[in-house]
């Protein structure tokens, strides 16, 4: 069992990497990023309706509660997904995707406002810690080299900010109700709040472009089979292993963009995603114990 879970959870956080090298290869050829972001969630949402469908097993009541952290959930993801791709058009695949990594710092620091844990030396050295490796990544200090864009940091660091907040109303919603229930309610909550901001002109041409293979293949491995795999493979995995597994995602994401895309980091910058990756790693897995 414990093989099966890790194994699905690995699944999802390969298709979660090669998601954003397929994201980056549309906008590579004019695609917006907040088209891609819409139909990434609309084919979710399609797909955990027909999951709702076939595993209904009694009704599932639809408490304010449920319906309330299914949306919280359902903001956060759409942030993350948005932000995301975003970040990867300013910076890179690689470096989108560590900064998106830093979730669990976000967790870490709401926890500490909110009074939700407590503040220890270990929690705020490994703040530091990947703070320190931030710079590294980005290369900030360089101010001659204009290698990384603050709007390409900032949508990144936003990127893992939305991704925390999709961590806390998931955990929430599922406490709650089935996962099926919560992810269709909260990619419903998803389509509609970025149906604001999309251009529905250009959305609508998609279909009838010859890219639309590259966007079935964003919503089917980014949303629905990613999603389905790690909801489940989370419940016969241990939090501490879980934790570990996840860094599957950027490690992905970063030799996509690097073997693949022609992408490259400078020594200054694997250094600073090391030091990001294991922080984050070792806090996760030490909260987990």
């Amino acid at each position: 069992m414990k093989f099966s879970g890790s194994g699905m959870i690995i699944l999802a956080a390969i298709c979660w990497g090669i998601t954003g090298g397929l994201a980056d290869i549309l906008m590579g050829k004019g695609w917006d990023p907040l088209i891609i972001s819409f139909y990434r969630g609309a084919i979710g949402l399609a797909c955990f309706l027909i999951w709702l469908l076939i595993s209904r097993k009694g009704k599932q009541e639809l408490f304010a509660s449920l319906i309330f952290w299914s949306a919280v959930a359902g903001i956060g993801v759409a942030g993350n997904f948005t932000f995301y791709f975003l970040s990867i058009q300013s910076t890179s695949v690689p470096i989108a995707a560590t900064l998106m990594y830093t979730a669990p710092l976000f967790v870490l620091l709401i926890s500490f406002l909110f009074r939700l844990e407590r503040s220890t030396w270990f929690k705020w050295g490994c703040i530091f810690s990947v703070l320190l490796g931030i710079v590294l990544l980005t290369e900030v200090y360089d101010t001659g080299s204009g290698s990384v864009s603050l709007t390409g940091i900032v949508t990144g660091l936003a990127a893992g900010l939305s991704y925390a907040l999709f961590i806390f109303g998931f955990k929430n919603a599922a406490s709650i109700g089935k996962p099926q229930t919560v992810l269709t309610l909260a990619f419903l909550v998803f389509c509609v709040a970025l149906a604001f901001f999309v251009n529905f002109e250009e959305a609508a041409t998609v279909l009838t472009s010859g890219d639309i293979g590259w966007f079935m293949a964003i919503g089917l491995l980014g949303a629905g089979l990613s999603f389905a795999l790690y909801t489940i493979g989370i419940k016969l995995t241990a939090p501490s292993t879980a934790s570990i597994i996840a860094m599957v995602e950027p490690v992905t994401a970063s030799l996509f963009g690097i073997l693949l895309l022609g992408e490259e980091l400078s020594i200054v910058q694997l250094i600073g995603m090391a030091v990001i990756l294991l922080t984050v790693t070792t806090l996760s897995v030490k909260k987990s114990d």
